[in-house]
């Protein structure tokens, strides 16, 4: 299912198929040393089809999801685009209405402004659902990803460790 377009891209739901690309796109390093409390490369294709079937769980519930981001000229996955609940501080479940903006994009789509394109579509698809602030966290030290949160007017609100048990970045829109 598609669940937004911009001029270059369509965001939709995974596919299995999809499975080779996401493994593809998580499998290294560089993309997955900036996710997570221990960020950790994804292990097998087998990891891929599982990460699938959860974004797609996720997905389930309006506004929220985990996407798949295609561009529209060549029909490749770019990436990966979300837009969640943030965890609760507390206890690690869906917190306190806060909502989190993310995009995992594989190397070969950086540096062309489909991050940007991608957070910036899913930012819109938030606000015409009702959500009010939209907020991003980062590693510090990814440069690319502190770079789309300035393009898309993100303000910046300092570093905290109140979500995913790390130190980040964190901005709002």
């Amino acid at each position: 299912m598609v669940v937004f377009e911009t001029d270059r891209l369509v965001v939709r739901d995974w596919v299995d198929p999809d499975g080779d690309r996401v493994f593809d796109i998580y499998r290294r390093w560089e993309v997955s040393r900036w996710l997570g409390a221990e960020p950790r490369v994804m292990p097998d294709r087998g990891a891929a089809s599982k990460a699938i079937m959860r974004w797609n769980e996720r997905s389930r519930e309006a506004p929220y999801g985990v996407w798949a981001v295609e561009e529209r000229a060549t029909g490749t996955i770019a990436g990966t685009i979300l837009l969640a609940p943030l965890p609760d501080p507390t206890d690690g479940t869906a917190g306190r209405g806060e909502v989190e903006v993310g995009w995992h994009l594989h190397p070969d789509a950086w540096g062309r402004g489909l991050a940007t394109e991608s957070a910036r579509g899913a930012i819109e698809h938030g606000f015409k659902a009702g959500i009010g602030q939209i907020y991003a966290v980062v590693r510090p030290g990814n440069v690319a990803s502190l770079a789309v949160c300035h393009r898309l007017g993100m303000r910046p609100i300092g570093r905290t460790t109140r979500w995913y048990d790390a130190e980040l970045e964190a901005f709002l829109i």
